[in-house]
């Protein structure tokens, strides 16, 4: 184990593009906040080849290796392996602005009782995409709420619209404690290899609110998120949003916040043939993910 510093950078990556891997790691070699003041810890989660630094990321980089496949797993193991207090979740695709580090820290600093803080994820686009592909940026993660922050209610255990997505998140590991524990976590339908479900984010930011510390998204922390072209597929689209609502509801559940009754599995067929029509699945590639979204929320609801 190093020595302590204030802040770790989390990177997990599984079988990474290069390129954005390279690009990924040249943005934190750029970060305004000292080196010695960080760590950049990158999990190289079950590659098929071993993963390398290619002498782009910054010069306080350590390469550890996670076998079991899953974004869970490999998070869970970069902060066994890390010392920050501040943790900030960095994606293999994923640029953070210069200062990113730097307000990170100011923030949590400014706000004691603030647990997990997220902001702006811009895309950065492969190819340009049809004005269509825009409504699902969500499934993308890509967002931006504007220049206003936003913060939760203090005491609230309600999961905010604006709470921290998974890029760029940055959390303080007192208020993680709580998921560190819960070995649980890791058997949530997450990210595992070319499975689409994702229910890591989601469950870390429960598990912050119920420990009783605020979320916030505050707008001056920015990064860039690389979106290759095979990501803007209608088909690659409709199997993310039907992994997505699957998991969200299943996560809902592990929390007890779903608003929806668990049903019976005998009825999703039914139920995802009648949104076939509601839908109107066949008339547009948008609309045939927006179907497929709502099979899966009727999958994740079906009671276990």
């Amino acid at each position: 184990m190093t020595a302590p510093v204030e802040l770790s950078v989390i990177l997990p990556t599984h079988n990474p593009h290069a390129g954005r891997l390279a690009r990924a790691l040249a943005a934190l070699r750029l970060q305004s906040l000292p080196p010695d003041r960080w760590e950049t810890v990158l999990v190289d989660n079950a590659s098929s080849a071993a993963v390398t630094n290619g002498g782009n990321g910054p010069a306080n980089l350590r390469i550890i290796r996670e076998p079991i496949l899953g974004l869970t797993y490999a998070r869970r193991r970069g902060l066994q392996e890390s010392t920050g207090e501040i943790i900030v979740m960095v994606d293999d695709d994923n640029l953070l602005a210069p200062d990113y580090l730097e307000r990170a820290l100011a923030h949590f600093a400014a706000n004691p009782r603030i647990g997990a803080i997220g902001g702006r994820s811009v895309p950065e686009f492969e190819v340009e995409p049809p004005a269509w592909v825009r409504e699902f940026d969500d499934l993308l993660a890509c967002r931006d709420l504007g220049a206003v922050p936003l913060i939760s209610d203090p005491g609230s255990r309600e999961y905010p619209a604006f709470a921290p997505i998974g890029a760029g998140m940055a959390v303080r590991r007192a208020a993680l404690q709580s998921w560190l524990d819960d070995a649980s976590a890791a058997n949530l339908p997450d990210r595992r290899g070319a499975a689409l479900t994702s229910s890591g984010d989601n469950d870390i930011i429960f598990s912050v609110l119920r420990s009783g510390w605020q979320v916030a998204y505050f707008p001056d922390l920015t990064l860039t998120h690389l979106i290759p072209a095979n990501r803007l597929q209608p088909d690659y689209l409709a199997r993310l949003n039907r992994g997505i609502q699957q998991s969200w509801q299943q996560v809902l559940r592990r929390h007890g916040a779903s608003p929806w009754p668990a049903i019976a599995p005998w009825t999703v067929p039914l139920r995802q043939a009648k949104a076939w029509f509601a839908y109107r699945a066949w008339s547009t590639p948008a609309a045939r993910i927006r179907w497929q979204g709502a099979c899966g929320h009727f999958k994740g609801r079906v009671a276990s």
